[in-house]
């Protein structure tokens, strides 16, 4: 196993039993409200520091970039540790047991470890470069789909960008004449493992951080699959516009979005 890897599986692990003691016990959870339909809660906070700590005491030197820490600069400007400490807390504040904490370690701008960890489920998405994404030890291949006849996709809603409302209303009427059926679950990151682990047949979503995709974004490329923008180039770091799946079920999404595409949404 990749050192860095063994880290941040620890790292994870760590995190999620906190985050599912306190799933048990509702009172221990202090909410406040961060942004425009933007919920954090003392449990985000106290496992990002946890997580933090744990990368710290292997790898001193490296930068860290977490969603409620911003960016923590280490000497080494290289490596940067991508850290969501638990993705979905809406559903952790509603108590929908759908949530998960993500860590993806780059490299000179390429992501090269990635961990999503369920902890209600007790799943543990892996994925190093080059070698595979694996669920609990098992080898992952996402679906074999050969359009979007058929397909289940993720998706979720812009809720904190409602600007862009009407053109993904419409992107979501358009596809929903060519594939099957939606799964909308809150979380991002378990939506693109799940791509991983053909579980879903392809995601795509309006405006997401680094920290909510980066790790899951591993697990679908090495698990047979693509990501891109919503115009199939590579910008999603930027504008974050990500569309997930293997690479014909991407091509009909990106196909069938684009006349519903803002220009906003082209960038």
């Amino acid at each position: 196993m990749h050192p860095m890897l063994t880290i941040a599986v620890r790292a994870a692990r760590k995190a999620g039993n906190l985050i599912a003691k306190h799933y048990e016990t509702p009172d221990s959870v202090e909410t406040t409200q961060k942004g425009t339909n933007d919920f954090v809660t003392n449990v985000d906070r106290d496992a990002e520091h946890l997580i933090i700590d744990v990368i710290r005491k292997s790898y001193p030197k490296h930068t860290i970039i977490g969603e409620e820490c911003g960016e923590l600069a280490g000497e080494d400007k290289d490596v940067q540790w991508i850290i969501d400490p638990l993705d979905g807390t809406t559903n952790f504040v509603k108590r929908l047991p759908h949530f998960a904490v993500s860590i993806a370690v780059r490299i000179k701008g390429r992501t090269e470890v990635a961990v999503v960890y369920d902890p209600m489920r007790n799943e543990l998405f892996t994925a190093t470069r080059g070698q595979g994404a694996q669920l609990n030890g098992y080898r992952l291949r996402g679906t074999n789909a050969k359009d979007l006849d058929g397909t289940i996709l993720a998706t979720g809603f812009p809720f904190k960008s409602k600007q862009h409302a009407n053109s993904y209303i419409n992107v979501l009427g358009k596809l929903f004449n060519e594939c099957a059926d939606f799964r909308r679950t809150g979380s991002a990151a378990l939506d693109l493992a799940y791509v991983a682990a053909g579980r879903v047949d392809g995601f795509f979503e309006i405006g997401l951080k680094p920290w909510d995709f980066a790790g899951g974004e591993l697990l679908v490329r090495e698990a047979g699959g693509v990501v891109t923008d919503f115009v199939g180039g590579h910008n999603h770091y930027l504008s974050g516009n990500v569309v997930a799946g293997n690479p014909r079920v991407v091509k009909g999404i990106l196909n069938t979005m684009r006349e519903e595409l803002s220009e906003a949404l082209k960038r």
